[in-house]
């Protein structure tokens, strides 16, 4: 079987034009298959600050049909299931684990919304989850909304974005993807005959919000090219998507939409959102057509996002607001001015110290989701005046309480998850006038997990200019600490989406044999608020990577993990920080992962006609201007590969990817295995022909492919059989 593997693989690379094999590498067989190693085309990428030239750039295909390219892809894969061979039983013996400890007849915990209970479940063997509802009480028959096995049917790829039922309970409808490339086909069930309606609105985003006539419905149709959510249009059952009415366009590129219905179901919302500025509109949910209004208008540098909170009148809305306030802060206004900065009325003041993430409306309460200390809390702010506030408290250094809310207003209980590196997902109800905590659910991790074998810690590495840079680390407790373990860094650092040290089943398969695992907060996230966002992004992007190497120095340094067992991984930005390590600081790491790796930066920052481009410029900045071009240019992975000895790299991608194309991660393979002069370590590419940025979507098949990840970490630690 190896010999016909590699047979094929030298057959497609004879096929996709490719040159001869490079140099063996060793590191899993004595004789090795050799790399395919992708031919060179002349391309010159333009740029108002001086060309370059990407003998890869023919790699890229938007239609997904060249088959040169095609059969350069396949035999990658092809090379990495020959180089992977020797430890296929041990990926093998890791999903049965990962597996193994997964409670496969599992459900969620129920949820009251309109007088139904709502939950979903999973069915022993099933890759995909059942959504179901009772009406009044557990004990009433069950209802099955939509069973995302059966809407699969036999499509290799399918992921059920969202669903919506209508205020009237009669009807659902709900956003679907076949082929992973994140456009969705919007769909329409008769709740109480079973009819699915002949209604499919492609391409779509995920949202949906239904209107309260229970005819009606928004969504929001995306560009065929770039893919971006530009256009919100109102459908009404059994009318043909070219006759929906449009609600709302969106015409600067570098918006973002969304949409939602308020809890207190009397309004709509439009999401805009940039980088760095946002707009709410809100209209009447009764029906159409619609008269939007906005919020609090759009000016450049704000940010905010609004709640409705019913009251005498029209109400009045909680506002989460940037203005003057980096951290943000709480106000509210009355819904008829909300506008008008002199009728907000201060509830939560801003703090240098706290960053509030989210909140939560209850008649009697407001809870706030807020970081402080690079931790996830919950803080309560009874609305009756002089009332104390309070938080809830957590036992463990390092942890995440993450609000759920209700969907009901009149509430009588908070609901929010608890978890750490020790502690499964628990879902909590906790009572706001008690303060009583009633534990709904601890997420079941099979086979012998005792949370009592592993402790976890939250510590601080000083990077090089002299920042504290948080890091959670959990590991067995009879691990010696005497700088012999190997060590796995995972890290994202950019958007200012904070990386919480959460639970992991699948990650005790690494702690079991010795590993210590580290998160590293590097700036550019968002975990001690904004300013820790604002230090990692446009021109002070480079504190990302310094920092996460810096916080490999420090754990070995403290005796962690040995110097030549470091591991680290990162995906989508994440995958940019991995390319930047790996080009500056390659000794410092055994393997890097690099998951869906955003590593062309240049190239495509200067393309808008890329799917995120155009919303990207405020995050990394725009090439067209001289500094940016000069700034990008200095840590682009694809642009600053060298000859050099590179650590073992394994990269993946997915062929229909949206987020980051395909085409990035594959021109950075082929110029790495061309610059890297060592012999001794390989560079694995594995393309999911039938995937997007997520990878495969059922429960399962994504274990699969953590396992073949494991896998190779276990080999090149030196601890597979």
């Amino acid at each position: 079987m190896r010999v016909l593997t590699l047979l094929g693989a030298l057959w497609l690379a004879g096929c996709a034009g490719l040159q001869s094999p490079g140099p063996a590498f060793s590191s899993f067989e004595a004789t090795a298959p050799q790399p395919p190693l992708a031919v060179q085309k002349p391309h010159t990428v333009a740029s108002p600050h001086g060309d370059r030239e990407d003998p890869w750039y023919w790699l890229r295909d938007d239609a997904r049909q060249n088959p040169e390219m095609l059969a350069y892809l396949e035999a990658e894969n092809r090379y990495a299931e020959a180089m992977t061979a020797g430890i296929a039983p041990l990926s093998e013996q890791l999903f049965q684990e990962l597996r193994g400890r997964i409670q496969e007849d599992d459900a969620s915990v129920p949820y009251l919304d309109n007088g139904y209970w709502y939950y979903q479940r999973y069915e022993k063997g099933q890759e995909r989850p059942i959504h179901a509802r009772r009406k009044g009480s557990l004990e009433a028959p069950e209802e099955i909304l939509l069973d995302a096995n059966q809407l699969a049917g036999d499509s290799s790829y399918y992921q059920l974005a969202y669903y919506v039922v209508s205020p009237d309970n009669r009807w659902i409808a709900w956003t679907e993807d076949r082929v992973g490339r994140r456009q969705f086909t919007l769909r329409i069930k008769n709740l109480e005959t079973g009819e699915v309606l002949p209604d499919q609105l492609h391409p779509v985003q995920g949202d949906i919000a239904w209107l309260n006539d229970n005819r009606s419905l928004l969504y929001i149709e995306t560009d065929p090219v770039t893919l971006l959510g530009y256009r919100v249009r109102a459908h009404q059952r059994g009318q043909a998507m070219a006759d929906n009415s449009i609600v709302y366009t969106e015409t600067d590129k570098s918006y973002y939409l969304g949409l939602n219905r308020s809890k207190s179901d009397r309004h709509v919302y439009i999401y805009c959102s940039s980088t760095l500025t946002s707009e709410q509109l809100y209209a009447s949910a009764d029906g159409l057509p619609l008269t939007l209004r906005s919020i609090a208008g759009r000016s450049p540098g704000h940010l905010y996002d609004a709640q409705h909170l019913p009251g005498r009148g029209a109400g009045e809305f909680v506002i989460r607001s940037n203005e003057n306030a980096p951290n943000y802060r709480l106000v509210r206004a009355p819904v008829k001015n909300s506008g008008e900065r002199r009728r907000w009325k201060d509830l939560v003041a801003h703090r240098e110290d706290a960053f509030i993430q989210g909140y939560e409306l209850f008649r009697t309460h407001l809870a706030i989701n807020e970081r402080s200390e690079g931790l996830l809390k919950i803080r309560l702010k009874p609305w009756k005046t002089g009332a104390a506030e309070s938080r809830i408290e957590a036992a463990e250094p390092a942890y995440v309480m993450s609000l759920v809310g209700s969907a009901d207003f009149d509430s009588p209980s908070l609901r929010y998850v608890y978890e750490s590196m020790t502690t499964p997902d628990t879902t909590i109800d906790y009572d706001l006038a008690s303060g009583e905590k009633t534990v709904r659910k601890v997420e079941p991790v099979l086979g012998d997990f005792d949370p009592a074998r592993y402790v976890t810690e939250y510590r601080h590495a000083t990077a090089r200019d002299g920042t504290r840079v948080p890091v959670s680390l959990v590991y067995r407790k009879d691990l010696p600490r005497d700088g012999r373990a190997p060590l796995y860094q995972y890290a994202y650092g950019s958007y200012g989406y904070p990386m919480d040290p959460g639970f992991s089943a699948n990650r005790l398969s690494l702690l079991d044999r010795g590993f210590v695992y580290a998160i590293a907060h590097v700036r550019g996230g968002q975990e001690l608020g904004r300013r820790w966002y604002e230090d990692g992004k446009l021109l002070k992007k480079m504190n990302t990577f310094t920092d996460f190497i810096d916080v490999t120095d420090f754990l070995v340094a403290e005796g962690y993990a040995a110097r030549d067992r470091v591991f680290a991984q990162g995906g989508s930005a994440g995958g940019l920080l991995m390319g930047a390590i790996a080009n500056l600081a390659p000794e410092k790491y055994r393997m890097i992962a690099a998951h869906v790796p955003f590593v062309d930066v240049v190239t495509t920052m200067l393309d808008e006609s890329i799917p995120l481009t155009t919303n990207e410029f405020d995050e990394w900045g725009n090439p067209k201007e001289k500094v940016y071009y000069d700034y990008l240019l200095s840590y682009s992975p694809y642009d600053n590969v060298a000859p050099r000895d590179y650590p073992a790299l394994y990269v993946t991608t997915g062929l229909w990817d949206s987020q980051v194309q395909y085409f990035e991660p594959a021109k950075w393979v082929a110029k790495l295995r061309r610059a890297d002069t060592s012999a001794q370590t390989p560079i694995l590419f594995r393309v999911q022909m039938q995937a997007g940025h997520g990878g495969k979507s059922g429960r399962f098949e994504r274990l699969r492919e953590i396992a073949d990840e494991y896998a190779l970490v276990l080999k090149q630690a030196g601890l597979a059989p």
